[in-house]
């Protein structure tokens, strides 16, 4: 999304940007014609019948909103008794998606322990607001739910997927100090501390004629405010951007329906803030356990980003481990649901260890 003042601009000027808005639109969709061929080359998924991890829990989450200084409201989910419990869990999702991406972990955690999710800013139920979205946002937002929802004495373990992963980063650059008071640990998944949009590889090389443009097409690919439909071409499509090649249909089909879920504003407004992603700070100044997850085949935060962060917290005494996933794709937290959900609960089960000893 790129802003335009197109008052004042001559007869020229305009046929100029017209000119150049044609040419991106035909590299786009030079672009989107070569993801489609790509994603046809993926393997059929594998057809075994529904997932009962990603469908909604049984025992529902509780709905709430939490009001933000400029006065938009962000959905939370909230599952277990927060007020009796010695860690509360917050998930925090990836761009397009919403709190519903956090099923699996739901389902894990329904009996045992204190969960809360909650929808970033035009995602899910929450609102959009009238602040232009930027990564310094996302760590007040997250500010913002942890004083709204975690009790005053308690502590949360965040566990970031994706954009939440930077949501942690950048709220550690800016509410870093003293964290060990209100924060046990981390787990960053499936996420990166920079350049995230410069490095994906959905693309695997572009033509040569397209490199002089790359950066501008890459900003655009991210940041127009296109609808997205849910068909079978689009489940394809987002098979191969976001899961690994073999994938289960009905992984495909979730994160089809999530993708798709999202509004294109949002998703336009959200995208062009992470093209000058830079949370490296915030990176450097976490210091509580800190574990980091990542799938093999992960196009659009690929393994290097994960293995960066992670040689950071290790030289900084605060990695808790480093778990990576042969043939996963990005969507972890439900591809690996149940190897995931056991990190989580490694993650648990050392900060409870650790206050007890």
């Amino acid at each position: 999304m790129v802003d335009v003042n197109w008052r004042g601009l001559g007869k020229g000027a305009l046929i100029g940007a017209g000119v150049v808005g044609g040419v991106i639109a035909a590299e786009l969709g030079t672009v989107g014609a070569l993801i489609l061929r790509e994603a046809f080359k993926y393997p059929t998924p594998v057809q075994d019948g529904p997932d009962p991890r990603v469908e909604p829990p049984a025992k529902a989450p509780r709905s709430s909103v939490v009001g933000t200084p400029d006065g938009a409201l962000l959905h939370v989910a909230t599952l277990g008794d927060v007020d009796a419990a010695d860690e509360v869990i917050v998930l925090i999702h990836g761009w397009t998606c919403n709190t519903g991406f956090w099923n699996p972990q739901f389902h894990h955690f329904a009996d045992s322990r204190a969960v809360i999710a909650y929808d970033h800013r035009g995602h899910g139920l929450s609102e959009l607001g009238s602040v232009r979205p930027s990564v310094e946002l996302l760590g007040q937002d997250l500010q913002t739910v942890l004083e709204e929802m975690v009790p005053e004495g308690k502590r949360a373990v965040l566990v970031g997927h994706s954009m939440g992963g930077m949501t942690i980063m950048s709220w550690a650059a800016q509410f870093g100090s003293g964290m060990e008071e209100k924060i046990s640990a981390i787990v960053l998944t499936s996420t990166a501390a920079k350049d995230v949009v410069q490095r994906q590889q959905l693309v695997p090389e572009l033509p040569r004629f397209l490199r002089p443009a790359e950066p501008v097409v890459e900003r655009a690919f991210v940041s127009l405010p296109l609808p997205l439909a849910s068909n079978d071409l689009s489940a394809r499509i987002a098979h191969y951007v976001a899961l690994g090649p073999v994938a289960r249909q009905a992984h495909v089909d979730f994160t089809d329906k999530q993708l798709a879920a999202c509004s294109p504003s949002a998703r336009g407004a959200w995208g062009t803030a992470m093209y000058s992603l830079d949370v490296t700070a915030g990176l450097e100044r976490i210091s509580v356990p800190t574990a980091v997850v990542v799938g093999a085949k992960d196009r659009l935060t690929k393994v290097e980003h994960s293995r960066e962060m992670a040689d950071v917290l290790r030289a900084n005494g605060v990695l808790h481990s480093y778990t990576e996933f042969p043939g996963a794709g990005h969507m972890v937290p439900f591809e690996r649901a149940d190897a995931f959900n056991a990190v989580l609960d490694t993650v648990l089960g050392d900060v409870s260890e650790a206050v007890n000893s």
